[in-house]
């Protein structure tokens, strides 16, 4: 196979706010950390052992608006997209790396009382920029 893949889906659950950060042209990045956990027993010891990830998240444009307008810190979140390292110099000459997660594709999946049908527009949800965000306006009436 001569092609290759790099795809990254995740559930898990906000650490932080969305940090947004505006540019002059109009565009903005939202940035969040998201926690993965992972349970299981060890087979030896019986004991059970719990591990957690965390996972820096970006998202652009209208999608980092929309998801700075209705995630907090806690909420549970699926993510799709890819993973890019960026690279930069610090301050004092080192050299620092971050792997993000630049998202494609989200759903929120906390339920939230005061996130329903009649506060979320559905221009919202009609640019393209929104990159697939998932809005379920419950079940519908086809008979299969």
């Amino acid at each position: 196979m001569s092609g290759s893949l790099n795809k990254v889906m995740l559930i898990g659950n906000l650490g932080d706010n969305v940090k947004l950060h505006h540019f002059d042209g109009g565009g903005c990045i939202g940035r969040f950390p998201i926690a993965t956990n992972e349970s299981y027993t060890n087979k030896i010891t019986g004991e059970k052992v719990s591990n957690t990830e965390w996972h820096n998240v970006v998202v652009r444009n209208k999608a980092a608006e929309i998801c700075e307008k209705y995630l907090n810190k806690g909420d549970k979140i699926y993510v799709e997209g890819k993973i890019k390292t960026r690279k930069w110099q610090s301050d004092d000459g080192i050299q620092r790396y971050s792997t993000e997660i630049h998202v494609s594709e989200f759903n929120f999946l906390s339920n939230k009382n005061e996130m329903n049908e009649d506060q979320i527009a559905p221009s919202e949800f009609s640019d393209s920029s929104t990159n697939s965000l998932q809005y379920d306006d419950g079940p519908d009436d086809l008979p299969f």
